[in-house]
């Protein structure tokens, strides 16, 4: 994985030249890579990384470069190569991360007595790998997601061709996205959208909500990314004030899960 880490990292300082010491963009990448496992904040991070600040510094310039997106990109294009990204069912999800400290893309979690939280978004295929990762403000409704996690996919969604009248892609989710609006703009971009629907009000519980086909079940794969990302520390809270860190180190665990499906 480190040889597609150095596709996307700028030029690094050649030894023996003027100036400071330099610390080696692996060490500084195994660094943050120890601060997303372990959780802990940048000081703590031993030295055998380099300095905590050495470690925040670059991280910062990568974030600012995007280069944790573009990793995760040609991670995702190397695994579409190696076993083919199962686009025919998507799967979208999403988990509420507590943040102590707020900051942007946060807001009143109303699971947890109105304490400062964000949303993490994750859309996967059908094996569940990761394709994108976004956030918002825990107080947002899921449904409002939809759109924005749909255009911030890395890799381009194979084109449906014209010819066939079999329907090649399905768009999972629960019931917090049953929404008539986002049914109608998911059609529009060629999903089928078995999305589970709510029970009406004063309906019995023993009352089918739906009637019709049923799918076999397909949201389990997400909810198992989900708990994939949580066994990162790093991400179970979110102490990062700017979204976009805490973004870039969601990005590079998705990078890890997918690494570990291309075994």
């Amino acid at each position: 994985m480190w040889a597609k880490c150095q596709v996307v990292l700028p030029a690094e300082k050649l030894p023996h030249t003027r100036g400071r010491p330099i610390v080696s963009y692996r060490t500084v990448m195994n660094g943050v890579l120890y601060k997303l496992r372990s959780g802990c904040q940048w000081k703590a991070i031993p030295h055998i990384f380099g300095s905590g600040s050495t470690c925040h510094r670059r991280f910062q310039e990568w974030v600012a470069a995007g280069l944790f997106a573009q990793l995760m990109r040609i991670l995702l294009q190397w695994y579409d190569r190696r076993r083919g990204i199962a686009w025919n069912w998507q799967v979208l999800d999403s988990v509420i991360v507590p943040a102590p400290l707020g900051g942007a893309k946060t807001g009143k979690n109303p699971t947890d007595r109105g304490k400062s939280g964000t949303k993490r978004h994750v859309l996967t295929d059908r094996r569940g790998v990761p394709l994108v990762v976004t956030l918002s403000a825990a107080n947002e409704v899921d449904k409002a997601s939809v759109v924005p996690t749909l255009n911030a996919q890395l890799v381009r969604r194979p084109r449906r061709p014209r010819h066939t009248r079999v329907q090649l892609f399905h768009f999972a989710a629960d019931k917090a996205y049953d929404d008539p609006a986002v049914r109608q703009t998911l059609r529009r971009r060629g999903y089928a959208v078995p999305i589970a629907h709510k029970r009406p009000r004063g309906a019995a519980v023993s009352e089918p909500v739906c009637k019709g086909r049923r799918h076999p079940a397909r949201r389990w794969v997400v909810e198992r990314t989900n708990s994939w990302h949580n066994r990162f520390r790093g991400l179970k809270l979110r102490w990062e004030k700017k979204p976009e860190n805490y973004l870039a180190l969601a990005q590079f665990a998705c990078v890890l899960i997918i690494f570990r499906f291309l075994g």
